[in-house]
């Protein structure tokens, strides 16, 4: 009898625990619900280091420095094609100076890209600001600050620049003697980057007047005078289009000495 009342209080004890299948269940249910907070978090992680990487990025391009690299032949022997560089802004937000002789990178004139100007489209501006490759950008030049503000500027053939009727010494750095002359502002002319002539005072009034550099304007020529479009193209560059002055080479790619061939006898 006591046997089985024993075993009859054990068989009546109710069980505290669910069933098998009811806790699977719930444990499924828990992961899908935890499964979209998971991406939900990922994506906004995502997007907010993109917003934090793109605002520093236009930061520091605005404010401080930016690289670039050099396209073509016409700044030769200072810079070679394929030369890094890095363009500082500094000097420019804080009014300091420009110089003769600084070089400078700049969207050049409208009248050298065929008569268009910088875009203003979201995607143009946000290349320009942030420099990214796979976003549409405008060509910038870089060339040397020849003449500044009411400088008088003529070239002679073979000779030189002569700012204010004195000969410039550039012996230093440009590639060789320009094969041209300039002495009024008719002069200026010759073939844009795209092919195109360009003669911006060619058919104007001002074709006979001599060539002096207006306020806020500057002329510049590449240090390979012959193989440059600058100003001696495209005629005086405003200051506002300056984009920053080149102030470190940072990297030069060198290629391999050629030797002269051995012949075997």
């Amino acid at each position: 009898m006591e046997q089985f009342d024993s075993v009859s209080a054990r068989e009546a004890t109710p069980h505290l625990t669910e069933p098998k299948e009811m806790s699977d269940n719930n444990s499924i249910q828990k992961q899908n619900k935890q499964e979209p907070n998971f991406i939900v978090a990922l994506v906004k992680e995502l997007v907010e280091l993109v917003l934090v990487t793109l605002v520093l990025l236009i930061v520091i391009r605005w404010t401080l420095a930016e690289a670039r690299y050099i396209p073509s032949s016409s700044m030769e022997p200072t810079l070679q094609i394929n030369d890094r560089l890095l363009v500082e802004k500094l000097s420019g937000h804080f009014n300091v100076a420009i110089k003769r002789g600084d070089i400078l990178v700049f969207y050049p004139p409208p009248v050298e890209m065929g008569g268009h100007d910088l875009s203003n489209d979201p995607l143009t501006v946000l290349g320009r600001l942030t420099g990214l490759p796979f976003l549409p950008y405008e060509p910038a030049f870089i060339k040397r600050v020849v003449g500044l503000p009411k400088d008088h500027i003529r070239i002679a053939k073979n000779q030189g620049v002569f700012i204010n009727g004195q000969l410039l010494n550039e012996s230093a750095y440009i590639k060789e003697l320009p094969a041209y002359d300039l002495t009024v502002l008719g002069d200026i002319q010759g073939r844009s980057t795209g092919g195109g002539v360009v003669r911006p005072y060619g058919d104007s009034d001002q074709s006979s007047q001599p060539i002096v550099v207006p306020d806020g304007q500057l002329f510049m020529m590449g240090d390979n005078r012959n193989n440059s479009e600058d100003s001696h193209v495209w005629g005086f560059l405003d200051q506002k289009r300056v984009i920053g002055r080149a102030c470190l080479l940072f990297w030069r790619q060198l290629e391999a000495p050629k030797y002269p061939q051995v012949i075997y006898e």
